[in-house]
């Protein structure tokens, strides 16, 4: 199915579709405070960057999410997803020009995964940083396939099939686009929280000091019970996208 795939600022009618569309984000992950920054801003800031598919009934069943930023020359932080919200709104803020784009999120609806649209959304995407002047699209790529918290990483990310393409589905995505997987970004989201709203996000006990595996996150939760507090630190991988402009 070919989605009718339109910018935000020019339909501004979709706003309420696009945020009353599912999504399948596990709720801990809507807990990042850097988060609230991108999201709080897109209809005033980042309506330009901002990618809504539609279906042939008009139905909104995709979404994909960038931001233009202000990479202080650093190339491709550590700090991946919170550095280039926290920069690109900023920059936007400061009126300063950026030299780099970065995506934040594609979003399909649950019951339209697996179809493709992914793809599609991600070279809507690259081709609209092309049209706004920029020659890559970098992405803190978060590897959704990932089941075993224990494993780093920097091993997972580069673990391949027997046909050479990453053995993570969202990484193939990528790489079947013409991504370029380059580094590991170790932190780059970080939610913290008090044990209470863990165990309200989680259905877990966080009883015990020491880390906590958290059905689908990429990495162990940090549980300090004598402090009251847990934290998240996401690793995420990096790809870069050429995009022509």
């Amino acid at each position: 199915m070919a989605l009718t795939i339109s910018a935000l600022a020019d339909r501004p009618d979709l706003v309420e579709p696009m945020w009353d569309m599912p999504n399948s984000w596990p709720e801990f992950m809507r807990h990042d405070p850097i988060g609230g920054l991108f999201y709080g801003n897109v209809e005033s800031r980042f309506a330009d960057y901002v990618l809504v598919g539609q279906d042939d009934s008009g139905e909104v069943v995709g979404c994909a999410y960038s931001i233009p930023y202000v990479s202080d020359g650093e190339e491709l932080p550590d700090n991946g997803w919170d550095f280039v919200i926290r920069s690109g709104l900023l920059s936007n803020l400061r009126g300063e020009t950026p030299d780099a784009i970065s995506a934040v999120e594609i979003a399909v609806r649950p019951d339209r995964q697996g179809t493709g649209l992914s793809s599609q959304l991600l070279i809507a995407m690259r081709e609209n940083a092309a049209r706004h002047g920029f020659a890559e699209l970098v992405a803190p790529v978060r590897p959704n396939g990932k089941t075993d918290a224990a494993e780093p990483m920097s091993t997972y990310a580069f673990r391949t099939r027997a046909d050479g393409l990453p053995v993570d589905p969202w990484l193939r995505v990528h790489v079947r686009a013409g991504g370029r997987i380059a580094k590991v970004a170790p932190r780059s989201m970080c939610v913290p929280g008090t044990l209470e709203e863990w165990r309200d996000w989680t259905g877990l006990p966080f009883d015990h000091t020491g880390p906590v595996v958290v059905p689908r996150a990429l990495a162990p939760v940090h549980c300090d019970v004598e402090h009251g507090v847990a934290t998240y630190v996401e690793p995420n991988v990096w790809v870069v996208h050429r995009t022509g402009g």
